[in-house]
This record gives structure tokens, sequence and C-alpha cells, in this order.
């Protein structure tokens, strides 16, 4: 026993004395408050990769897929990024062609998720959808807009910058924790890439123009305009499609990378510690702002643009009037909106 006893005490002692624990013996050793504190925030700097932030998930509905530059644009929330196809809540908005008087529902969830976002309670939202043909020169890299699109490319250049400067500080632990995320963000562009293929879109309906009215929750309601073929490329079929077999596993890899990046960062030194942290934060508030700045949906070679937003006291004037411009209301009648036909115009008073 007392052998043993001596032979624990020597391996102890060879254990706290090696680089590799170097930081957590100080720490067991109370090197004193301060430091002790600051070990502990540089480990916690590693937490902000994996926080759950959806500001990835959001930039991807918008811009309607990913693109390759997205995997120099680090943000917390990389591993939701597959969860954009979420961005609907659910919802499934019923709507009605006034040209022809179908009744169906949209089932491409980002197109409803920017109908949710740009519509008001109570009013009638215009919006046209813009054919290729239409698109200004550059579109794929400004699609989302100049001062958006500025922003993004900032969290682009932000990267590439916190390379060099890791590289030219010989900080190979936080360089390749850099690396870990970029190497997750390729992995995720290149599954949404594949799942965001355009698919089934209906039969051809070439030279036809389109109207139809959108209903979504909470009183608010769309009405869209265009060729009806370029209308069905941003509402019929699906816009993500389910994650095949085969590519879940690389969506497990990509995330399994993030935490790997979370548990390595605390190896870095004092500056990459703090250059990680910085570049994550800042990327995640610039994403945010461009996010915000978005006014489009781009999907498909095709732009959802806001024409205008027009309040009702009640929506059955917005019916009415409606009804009198198209000059039907069959379609009124299968939403819904009216009783009968007799029901949409207002009975004339005879005076005797």
């Amino acid at each position: 026993m007392p052998k043993l006893s001596l032979f624990a005490e020597r391996a102890r002692s060879v254990l706290e004395s090696g680089t590799l624990f170097t930081r957590s013996a100080e720490v067991l050793k109370g090197a004193g408050p301060q430091s002790s504190r600051l070990n502990y925030l540089l480990d916690a700097a590693g937490l902000i990769a994996i926080a759950n932030f959806k500001t990835i998930a959001r930039r991807t509905a918008r811009a309607g897929s990913a693109s390759w530059l997205d995997i120099f644009v680090l943000a917390p929330g990389i591993h939701f990024q597959q969860e954009a196809a979420d961005i609907n809540g659910g919802e499934y908005p019923a709507t009605a062609a006034m040209t022809t008087g179908y009744v169906f529902r949209i089932e491409n969830q980002a197109t409803v998720g920017y109908l949710q976002t740009i519509s008001k309670s109570g009013c009638l939202t215009t919006v046209e959808v813009d054919s290729p043909q239409n698109q200004r020169p550059f579109f794929g890299l400004f699609q989302t807009g100049a001062a958006s699109s500025m922003l993004y490319l900032t969290t682009i250049a932000l990267t590439i910058a916190a390379l060099t400067l890791l590289v030219a500080m010989n900080d190979w632990w936080a360089l390749g924790v850099l690396c870990a995320l970029i190497a997750a963000r390729f992995l995720n562009t290149l599954v949404l890439k594949r799942r965001s293929a355009a698919g089934w879109k209906g039969a051809p309906e070439p030279g036809v123009m389109g109207d139809l009215i959108i209903l979504l929750s909470q009183d608010r309601w769309v009405r869209m305009k265009g060729w009806v073929d370029d209308i069905k490329f941003v509402t019929a079929g699906h816009w993500l499609r389910e994650t095949s077999e085969a590519e879940s596993p690389v969506v497990g890899l990509g995330t399994l990378l993030v935490y790997a990046s979370a548990a390595l960062a605390g190896n870095a030194s004092l500056a990459g510690s703090w250059l990680l942290a910085a570049l994550l934060v800042v990327s995640l508030v610039l994403l945010g702002m461009a996010n915000a700045r978005t006014k489009t949906l781009c999907m498909f070679d095709r732009v959802i643009r806001v024409q205008g937003v027009k309040p009702y006291g009640r929506r059955l004037e917005m019916v009415h009037e409606l009804i009198a411009e198209k000059g039907t209301d069959d379609w009124a009648l299968r939403l819904g909106l009216i009783k009968s036909s007799s029901a949409a115009q207002p009975q004339e008073v005879v005076m005797m």
C-alpha cells in the first residue's frame, strides 16, 4: 500500500507538470481569481459557435438557396442551417387564382415565410414576381439588394482577414477551429444546394398572366401578380426537399465539426480566442442586419417584390373591391369569403 500510494503521487506530479494540463493545474492550484476567471471566459468563447441562432437559416431562406461564398460566412448557428425549411412555422395558406377560380395551398416554405414577414394585419399587400429576363446585371451577386449584399460581403472579408491574422500569429489551434467551422459550412452548403434544386412546378402555361389572393394567419392578405409560369416557380412544389439517406451523414458530420470546434477552442491562445469570439459575434450582427435590409425574395432566378400595401377596415370591403375589379366571384365563394354570389354585390335600394 505505501508503494502504491507513492506511485500515485509521482504519477500525479508528472501529469500536473505536462504541457497539456498546464492551464487546468494553474486553476486547481489557485493561480488567482482574476486569472482563473479569464481562463473560464476563454473556454466559454468556444460555446458561441454552438449557440442556438437561426440567422444563417433565415439568410438561406431569403436568398432562396445556398451560395459557395456562404462557407466564409461564420456565425453562431451553422448546424441549424438545414432548418431553413421551417421558416414558415408550419403555415400553408389558402390561396385562390382570381383568374380561374381554382383554390389551393402554397407549399413553398420560403415563399410563405417571406409573405409572413412583409404582410400586415388588416392590409392587402401586393407583390409582383419578376421573370429572369427582367433581372439586372450581376443579379446573382446583388440579388438581395445592394445594402444587404455589401453587409454579406463584409462578413466574408472578416473571415479572410481572421485567417490571415491567425497564420501570422502562428496560432494553429485557433486556425484549426476556424477551418473546422469553414468545413462545416461547406458540408451544409453542399447539401442545401442539392436539396434546393428545382423540382416539379406544374405544366407550363406560357404567355398567361396570373393573379392570386393569399390568406395568411392574423388576417394578413397578399395579392401576387406575374406570369403564371413565374408564379408557379415560387409557389408550386417544394423549395427544400427532404434530406436523403446519403445526405443525412454529411449533415451529421457538419454538426460534429461545429461541436468539435467548440471543444478545441479553449486550446487557442489568448489573442486567438478573442479573435474567434469577435469574428463570430460581429458576423452574427452583420448577417442579422443583412437579413433585415433584404426586402425581396430570390428563388429559382425569380424575384418577389412588394408593390404596395393598402389597409382596409373590413375584409369584406377588400373582397368587394377585388370582385368588382376582376368581374368574377367564384374564387371568393370557394375561399369562404362570401356566402353567395348575390352577397358579393351590395343590394340596390329602390325608392318608391
